[in-house]
């Protein structure tokens, strides 16, 4: 049996602060401990009151002044475009066809998938990131590599092949049969095993058949338990796009509907311009609109509009995600930055609390994963990271002046903060990151 112990100033959240209210959504322990046995969390309360009862020669890993915080997690994320991050100057169809579908062929390599995942994954750590939803190629190969990754750092990830019958390089299309076949052999080899779990992943309607959606929704039906992620709604050439290549349907989201894709397990990138009829169809379904920010701003594809997912009367569950390579940071900090700019732009706002809440417990509640990750509580997986505030000399110089409020400390965290204000990341109790300056 591992046993370790982790001491420092504990965060993390029982409920939704937009609901719950500030102050009972979250418990804060200035001078907390967590318990770790074999890579779950045993125990979780006031230093003082476990440290005495710790089995004899348990290590005791102190981060004096840091917050220990669930590890982070991101819904909408693409590894094979490592090497596309920062790639200039179009919009979301042009992009594609100029810079990641080429980037994308080099995938059937199984050594440049393995290489890419191994970089990405260890990206992911450094950020914080412990759990991820993922989008592969539509090579088999890509999807094996980045498991077989994942595995070896025992991360939990949810991830799938790409299916794609149309509009790509020939190298990157599969068929209807090929994709379904080939995603149900995926799923079969990796859901489940370990902590590694599958999602059906047509990319979008623009390069997917309505025989391959329905193919998609077959696998749904089919196999217990996997998620569907795709794209819905991230920009306008596109919508239009879908309207031409699909007539008979009402909507965007009526495509998806028609196939069967919608429901708790599926998340949707993006979901910017959706009409009232559509909103309606993913509230009702409980399926998932991914908030993108960063991506939704350097691609030039609008404004996510948080508060009109919020309406009582049509809630639609949200997620926080990074969607690199068209996002332009692996950082859940940089990325909650930036949905601030994109909420303030929209007249609305985005507290610090809240975001946190989202990086965390409520992206573990968007993937269904609350009962495993997203919290500091006895039981769950003990995937957590390790932030300074003081990271940096402008955040140490802006931290002189918060005195003791957290939700302000929060806020120049998420601001200001990156990779660098991650002290150490932890997956299963196992230290998998430490930064230089940890020591």
């Amino acid at each position: 049996m591992t046993r370790r112990a982790l001491r420092g100033r504990l965060l993390s959240f029982v409920g939704d602060p937009a609901d719950a209210g500030a102050g009972a959504s979250h418990r804060h322990i200035e001078d907390g401990l967590v318990v770790i046995e074999d890579g779950l969390i045993r125990a979780v309360g006031e230093a003082h009151d476990l440290l005495g009862g710790l089995v004899p020669g348990t290590p005791v890993e102190h981060w004096p002044d840091c917050l220990i915080l669930p590890g982070l997690i991101d819904t909408h994320i693409h590894y094979p475009q490592t090497r596309v991050i920062a790639s200039y100057g179009t919009q979301l169809l042009d992009w594609l066809q100029r810079y990641t579908f080429p980037e994308e062929q080099r995938f059937a390599d199984p050594a440049h998938a393995a290489a890419t995942a191994d970089f990405f994954l260890d990206e992911l750590l450094r950020n914080g990131t412990t759990t991820a939803a993922v989008y592969c190629t539509v090579r088999p190969e890509s999807v094996d590599a980045f498991f077989a990754a994942s595995e070896r750092r025992n991360m939990r990830m949810i991830a799938g092949k790409v299916m794609m019958d149309r509009g790509a390089p020939p190298g990157l299309l599969d068929t209807a049969e090929q994709g379904y076949r080939e995603s149900r052999e995926l799923a079969a080899r990796w859901h489940g095993r370990g902590r590694q779990l599958y999602a059906v992943t047509p990319r979008f309607a623009v390069t997917s058949t309505q025989a391959q959606l329905e193919a998609a929704g077959a696998l749904l039906r089919e196999i217990e338990g996997v998620w569907m992620q795709t794209h819905l709604s991230e920009n306008e050439r596109e919508i239009a796009t879908v309207r031409e290549l699909f007539p008979e349907a009402s909507s965007y989201t009526d495509v998806y509907d028609r196939a069967g894709l919608l429901g708790p397990r599926s998340l949707f990138g993006h979901c910017i311009h959706l009409a009232a009829e559509e909103l309606q169809r993913l509230s009702a379904t409980r399926s998932v609109a991914c908030f993108c920010p960063t991506s939704n701003l350097f691609i030039g594809s609008g404004l996510f509009d948080l508060a009109t997912m919020r309406d009582p009367a049509r809630p639609v569950r949200v997620g926080l995600a990074t969607d690199v390579g068209g996002g332009t940071s692996y950082s859940m900090l940089q990325t909650a930055a930036e949905a601030y700019k994109v909420l303030q732009l929209r007249g609305q706002n985005l507290p610090a609390l809240e975001a946190f809440y989202m990086m965390t417990l409520g992206n573990a509640r968007a993937l269904g994963l609350e009962d495993r990750i997203g919290a500091l509580e006895p039981g769950r997986e003990a995937d957590i990271a390790v932030l300074d505030c003081r990271a940096t000399p402008a955040m140490a110089h802006r931290m002189e002046s918060v005195e003791g409020d957290l939700a302000e400390e929060l806020f120049v965290l998420m601001t200001m903060g990156d990779d660098r204000a991650v002290r150490a990341t932890y997956v299963a109790g196992e230290r998998r990151h430490v930064s230089p300056r940890a020591g």
